[in-house]
């Protein structure tokens, strides 16, 4: 507990230094937002520590540097009698691109030994910096190249995603007409079974033979197709017979047998009829 509010009193402290005369900033004084506060000071006081470590380190360099600038002047002075103050305004200029170029490529002083390697490793990163550009646009174009394909990919796709659509669309219409439709036969058909249910039993009611219930006359009905397939292949066998002609007697008695019962499928055909036809 006591580490908490100590917390929030560095937190306390290290907003106020921060926002100076400015108010602070409302916020929800709990662990969580102390905890994130705290880590937060912890790592501004961290930078301002490395930061203040620079400054001085800075400063001391440019300290020694001064005094070196100072000591050579005076050695300048003391072997030629030669003072920058002397130069005239074109030598000022050369003095100074001199200076500017010397810490530009950060050598140790201005003398030629230090400027030719200076040069070559500036070239150097030159030639470097260039092939690293030229990998860079090869690569930026295969990324083109790739991007270019993955748009009309993306294109391609977005046009079968829509025509997917509505071709779900146009089914789903489909599937949904069918099932009204389905439901509507379904409505008739429970409507034509209750409607044969109860004429049917009207008559029954009314003394009618069972034979003639529709359940019967179905089955009469496909007995019948049975009979007129039977009779196809006594049919082709009567012709076999009328075409016969080495013993007519035999052959007339063939035919007759087969007039015979061709009637009596015939008469059996009508007598089915007429009961359905009732």
């Amino acid at each position: 507990m006591e580490a908490q509010e100590e917390k929030e009193a560095q937190v306390a402290a290290w907003l106020k230094k921060i926002f100076g005369d400015h108010p602070i900033p409302q916020y929800e004084v709990n662990a969580r937002t102390t905890e994130i506060l705290h880590h937060l000071s912890e790592r501004n006081r961290v930078r301002d520590r490395d930061v203040y470590l620079v400054i001085e380190d800075l400063k001391q360099k440019a300290s020694e540097y001064e005094s070196e600038a100072k000591h050579l002047q005076s050695l300048l002075m003391e072997s030629v009698n030669f003072s920058p103050a002397n130069l005239s305004s074109t030598g000022s200029r050369y003095l100074n691109a001199l200076v500017d170029s010397a810490m530009a490529l950060e050598t140790k002083d201005t003398s030629l030994a230090s400027f030719i390697p200076a040069v070559n490793d500036l070239t150097s990163d030159l030639f470097r910096t260039k092939s690293k550009n030229e990998e860079i646009k090869l690569e930026l174009a295969k990324l083109e190249k790739n991007l270019t394909a993955t748009l009309v990919l993306e294109k391609c796709l977005r046009e079968d995603l829509k025509k997917a659509e509505l071709h779900l669309t146009t089914e789903r219409a489909k599937v949904d007409s069918r099932l009204q439709n389905m439901d509507f036969l379904k409505a008739k058909s429970e409507e034509f079974r209750f409607g044969i249910r109860t004429a049917e039993e009207q008559l029954s009611a009314r003394g009618m033979d069972a034979s003639l219930s529709h359940q019967s006359l179905v089955a009469l009905s496909e007995k019948l197709a049975e009979l007129k397939r039977q009779t196809i292949p006594l049919k082709k066998k009567l012709e076999s017979y009328l075409d016969l002609m080495p013993n007519p007697s035999l052959a007339q008695v063939k035919i007759e047998e087969a007039k015979r019962e061709l009637d009596t499928i015939e008469a059996e055909l009508t007598k089915k009829v007429d009961m359905m036809e009732l």
